[in-house]
């Protein structure tokens, strides 16, 4: 069966499918109601997704212009008792703005079925070129849970920290990447 990639700029009205995947893959498998997939910021992001020829979306993912000032903390996902995810520090001690505009992925998963099959990597990197094509990002932050490290490393994502837990989620690192050819965080 193919597999088409798509990409939505921000204001793009995203299918039900694209939730129903996003909500199988991330918050149905740790006991979240339905509704806890939708951030109220979705419709200012950039998504990208697989979706097979009859219409099912088989991955998800998204990115988001980080507002300037912000260090990119927030809260895990809609509904209540949300936990709140850390900071990404580089973002509060760069005075200079070097690494802005800044971006963060979030809510990618896969389908069980069409794991390892790339389909991730493939989000990533449409991501990354929607944002700096959309947005003129430099650089791109995450918060990775410690299972899906590997795939990040894969396309140069650079862990940094120390690993913490997001409450009712688990284990989880911070990573970043470059966008515009600058390797270092100082």
């Amino acid at each position: 069966m193919g597999l088409r990639l798509e990409v939505a700029l921000p204001g793009i009205t995203l299918s039900e499918a694209y939730f129903t995947c996003r909500y199988k893959c991330l918050r149905e498998p740790l006991g979240f109601p339905i509704g806890a997939e939708r951030l109220v910021d979705d419709g200012e992001a950039i998504h990208a997704w697989w979706e097979t020829e009859d219409g099912e979306v088989v991955a998800v993912g998204r990115i988001h212009l980080i507002p300037g000032g912000s260090d990119g903390s927030q809260s895990d996902h809609a509904g209540p008792g949300a936990a709140v995810c850390p900071a990404f520090t580089p973002l509060t001690v760069d005075p200079n703005n070097d690494l802005r505009p800044a971006v963060q992925i979030r809510q990618m998963g896969t389908r069980n079925e069409w794991r390892r099959q790339g389909l991730a990597s493939g989000i990533v990197i449409a991501l990354e070129a929607a944002a700096i094509s959309h947005w003129g990002a430099k650089s791109g932050w995450l918060q990775a849970r410690i299972d899906a490290i590997p795939m990040y490393a894969g396309e140069d994502w650079v862990q940094f920290g120390e690993e913490y837990s997001v409450k009712g989620i688990g284990p989880h690192r911070s990573m970043w990447k470059s966008l515009d050819g600058d390797e270092e965080l100082e």
